[in-house]
């Protein structure tokens, strides 16, 4: 019996400690599981607020200025052709590429023997002609004095006639004296015919004088002419340029030996589309005599060169589109033609516009303005230009409201902002500057010297940029990467 009662205690025992075990171990897989289940506190949700650059919109005049890239080229050239052909005797010292001669210079001539030859043998036929006159003009006014002397002869004779007729009348001549009159005095009327006759052949003769004496001189000028064209004279003050000709070379008649250019007379070509050239007309469809500025790439010194429009091509070639425009240059120093230069044209004035960063602006021509509570509303504005990184729009009921000068994804219509509007205090004007080593200044010195595309107006100016303590890093930056530094 107290075996079997303590087996069953045994039994008790044990199937209360794992029922126990059993318990425990429910409970801590419930309390993990608990755990893990487990969410923290929620919190009350909030608005966002995103930070934003905002501008005010000022309604003002604007005059857009219209951009385009144009050539170079000069109003005043001149194809210089020898007139004659034949040997080159005399050059002018600057005939070369690039040579500068003045007006009336000499500069070319060509072996004029043949030419002097020919000019002293019509002077010769002049003298001859000359003489041939005189004597013509002498022998007409001996015949007309022969023609009076005759004439007399003949009024004598008439009158002789006429007493021997008045005596025979009276009885006192006879018929053979009247005879002998009648005689005398129809010889004196044939002689006096062919003294006419003489002045008329006279006559002849002199007017055959006075027209070889016309040939004469027009072949004298012929000859000087053709004297003269064996010297080619300058026009104008200029450059020669596309020189083709050396001293002792041949050239041959209407031969172009060089071509002048006037420095001095330039202008720019340059296109635009339809759309810009629209905006450059005035009321009556003409176009306005806008002012235009070229700028000239040259290593951070810029060459500049003011203008006016002044015509537009007559046509539009094949294959092309817009319209091409021309201006004049005025006191260009550094251009050449054949320069690609930059071409600001400024268009008509614009009333009542605002200028904002592109930024601003979406594709549907829409800006975010600064509401009530800082939220943005989306509005419609009318774009107008496109000035580099600004635009130019119409907003009607915008003047004095703030705009988002800056668009991102996160931003839209009904979002509150923080707006961050520019400070009082703006960042100076002034170029950044910086020192340069002395090793450093030489080498972009020697380069600018050494750079023959440069002008000399360009190089002084580069120069003496270099040379001062500060030099801009603009023109550092772009020195060193044309160098390869």
């Amino acid at each position: 019996m107290n075996f079997l009662r303590r087996s069953l205690v045994g039994l008790f025992l044990v199937a209360l400690t794992f029922g126990l075990l059993a318990w425990a171990g429910h409970m801590v897989s419930s309390a993990i599981q608990a755990r893990l289940a487990d969410q923290p506190g929620q919190r009350p949700a909030r608005e966002r607020v995103f930070a934003a650059n905002v501008v005010t919109v000022t309604p003002e005049t604007i005059s857009p200025v219209l951009t385009a890239f144009g050539e170079v080229r000069a109003r005043r050239t001149l194809d210089l052709r020898a007139e004659a052909g034949g040997r080159v005797v005399d050059l002018h010292p600057a005939f070369e590429e690039g040579g500068r001669v003045k007006a009336g210079e000499l500069i070319l001539r060509v072996d004029p023997s043949n030419a002097q030859w020919a000019r002293d043998v019509a002077q010769t036929d002049l003298a001859g002609a000359e003489a041939d006159l005189r004597d013509a003009e002498r022998k007409l006014v001996l015949a007309r004095e022969e023609l009076a002397a005759t004439g007399d002869q003949a009024r004598l004779r008439a009158q002789a006639l006429a007493r021997q007729q008045d005596l025979r009348a009276r009885g006192v001549g006879t018929d053979a004296t009247v005879e002998d009159a009648a005689l005398a005095a129809s010889a004196a009327a044939q002689a006096v015919v062919a003294r006419r006759q003489s002045e008329a052949q006279a006559e002849a003769a002199l007017e055959t004088a006075h027209n070889a004496l016309a040939r004469a001189r027009i072949r004298l000028a012929e000859a000087e002419r053709a004297l003269a064209d064996t010297e080619l004279f300058a026009a104008f003050s200029g450059t020669l340029a596309e020189v083709s000709q050396v001293e002792g070379g041949l050239v041959t008649p209407n031969e172009r030996v060089a071509q002048l250019i006037d420095p001095a007379a330039l202008e720019v070509a340059f296109r635009v589309s339809t759309a810009q050239y629209t905006r450059l007309l005035d009321q009556g469809g003409a176009l306005r005599p806008a002012p235009v500025t070229a700028v000239l790439d040259v290593f951070g010194a810029d060459l500049t060169a003011t203008g006016q429009l002044i015509r537009e091509s007559g046509a539009v070639a094949q294959g092309q589109a817009g319209r091409l425009l021309f201006a004049s240059l005025e006191n260009a120093p550094g251009f050449r033609p054949g320069d690609f230069v930059t071409v600001h044209l400024e268009e008509p004035p614009l009333e009542r516009v605002a200028r904002l960063p592109a930024t601003a602006l979406d594709a549907a021509a829409q800006v975010l303005v600064l509401g009530e509570d800082d939220r943005l509303e989306a509005v419609q504005v009318e774009l107008l230009r496109r000035q580099g990184d600004d635009v130019i729009v119409r907003a009607a009921g915008l003047a004095g409201r703030e705009v988002v000068a800056e668009r991102t994804p996160l931003l839209g219509a009904g979002i509150r902002v923080r707006p961050l509007r520019p400070g009082a205090e703006a960042a100076g004007d002034a170029p950044e500057t910086v020192e340069l080593s002395p090793e450093r200044r030489a080498a972009l010195i020697a380069f600018v010297e050494s750079n023959p595309m440069m002008p000399d107006e360009a190089k002084a100016r580069v120069r003496a940029q270099l040379e001062q303590d500060r030099v801009p890093v603009r023109v550092v930056e772009r020195l060193e990467s044309r160098m390869g530094g």
